[in-house]
């Protein structure tokens, strides 16, 4: 049964911050442009502060990427109290049947305390070779067959191959998947009834990333080991578990230029170490658990940004030091300005107009897209041999064909339209569209695959039979503009 508990609300004043000072983080982040999706924070159990920019919203998941991980963590901590494993066993002793035919001293010598902080001795993640070996089959064996560099315990590499071994070990040890092995013990109790997680081939859930929450699902995480794994009258997680886990067991890797000093902290079990003796989980392009036990305060956020120093450094300027020990006067100005703010956070829908002189020109025309830009935009990406617009007065669609598939877009004009596609997805995904007329001659899409943090800008071309189409996605893991499509018609 879920445990429908709500966290009290509160005025920022009566749990000791100033409402100033809330406005100054989110105005920091609005200066440095940077795109967050939505922010929660938590003091003393209250909510102080909770907004999301529209098009995102509270009932929607969102993907967290790596802070996927300090679940993932969790579920270890909770299997160990069950008795059904110990950090000390070897990672042979619970796959003897994947075992590689020599097993090297380095594999026999690695723990799960190894995988669970990110030693395993190896210098390169092992995961996309795991994933590749024997035609992907069976992560399990071939991430046992890549052998480690050095002992484990000597060397920090993060590995998200190690964190899927994590999954594959709760599931191998209980029947179930990770997931299923949570949601009695860790999301039911907390009342986390939206949630799904990406597998593998083999049906793992990837453990590493693919977990699809809500941010106050995040927050809630955070308020759990904050409370040392005490929730609402009961002990669900070992204050043990919570202890091991938010202490460095190994030094993170540092980067060249010293400029991520949060990454430079140390690393627990899936839980990074951060400045201010804080700790948290995060994921690519600012997913966020932050947990500051000095200060009792649990910020989570979603976004999509590329430089996550950034968030936590406005968090570390103007959070921080606003954490009082005492409730303060209150600023009834100030809170009806952060109320005012966080009620009207947005991400602006595209700007522009409903129409065109080239509008009916160009709708329903099929537009080749030639040989060359069909080689440069690459395999990996959708096939796409022909582009058709359709412009009518309240809606407008573009079609992407190629190969055996056809993708869809539309919206409406200058505001966020709900949506699905395929288009990027191997599975018809939600979105949520806008597209207006930036230019006489160039319409403009932007698609929010809404529960991830990525967007993608198409822009839309017209000169007389041609189009040309350019695309770029707001965050990605590789470049983030697309080749160009040059079409005909």
């Amino acid at each position: 049964m879920s445990t429908q508990i709500a966290f009290p609300s509160s005025t920022p004043e009566s749990q000791g911050v100033s409402s100033t000072a809330i406005s100054a983080f989110i105005d920091g982040v609005h200066a440095q442009n940077l795109e967050l999706h939505s922010l929660m924070l938590l003091r003393h159990g209250h909510i102080i502060a909770q907004g999301w920019w529209t098009p995102y919203s509270a009932d929607r998941v969102h993907l967290l990427y790596s802070l996927s991980k300090s679940f993932t963590s969790t579920a270890i901590g909770l299997a160990v109290e069950e008795g059904r494993l110990s950090v000390d066993d070897s990672v042979l002793s619970i796959f003897p049947e994947q075992a590689p035919a020599e097993v090297g001293e380095h594999l026999a010598a690695m723990r799960v305390h190894h995988l669970l902080s990110m030693a395993t001795g190896h210098k390169l993640d092992t995961l996309d070779r795991a994933a590749r070996s024997s035609g992907g089959s069976d992560w399990v064996k071939s991430f046992l067959a890549i052998p480690p560099d050095q002992a484990p315990g000597t060397i920090f590499c993060y590995n998200n191959g190690a964190t899927f071994m994590l999954s594959a070990i709760i599931q191998k040890l209980t029947g179930m998947k990770l997931l299923d092995y949570l949601r009695p013990r860790l999301l039911d109790p907390l009342g986390i009834q939206q949630a799904h997680w990406q597998e593998n081939p083999q049906g793992i859930n990837l453990g590493f990333s693919g977990l699809h929450i809500t941010t106050r699902a995040i927050a809630r995480l955070g308020q759990l080991y904050l409370q040392k794994g005490y929730w609402f009258g009961n002990q669900l997680l070992p204050s043990e578990w919570v202890d091991r886990a938010s202490t460095s067991h190994i030094q993170s890797a540092q980067p060249g230029d010293g400029s991520s000093p949060d990454w430079m902290q140390g690393y627990g079990y899936q839980f990074w170490r951060c400045r201010h003796n804080a700790y948290r989980g995060d994921g690519a392009f600012g997913q966020f658990c932050v947990i500051m036990p000095e200060q009792d305060a649990v910020l989570a956020i979603t976004s999509a940004v590329s430089n996550m120093q950034a968030v936590l450094d406005l968090a570390w300027e103007h959070l921080l030091p606003a954490m009082g020990s005492a409730a303060l006067l209150d600023e009834p100005d100030a809170l009806h300005a952060l109320q005012d703010q966080l009620a009207n956070l947005a991400i602006a829908p595209v700007a522009g107009t409903s129409d065109s002189p080239m509008a009916a020109a160009v709708s329903g025309s099929p537009y080749q897209v030639d040989a060359a830009s069909r080689t440069a935009w690459g395999d990996d990406k959708p096939a796409v041999e022909q582009v058709t617009f359709h412009f009518a007065p309240a809606q407008w669609q573009v079609t992407f064909s190629g190969g055996s598939a056809t993708h869809e877009i539309s919206g409406g004009y200058g505001q966020w339209t709900s949506g699905a596609t395929t288009f990027f997805r191997p599975e018809s995904e939600p979105v949520m569209v806008s597209g207006a007329w930036s230019a006489p001659d160039t319409f403009t899409m932007v698609v929010r695959y809404i529960e991830t943090p990525h967007c993608l800008t198409l822009d839309a071309h017209f000169d007389g039979d041609a189009l040309r189409l350019n695309s770029r996605w707001n965050v990605s893991f590789g470049p983030l503009e697309l080749p160009p499509l040059a079409c005909q018609r």
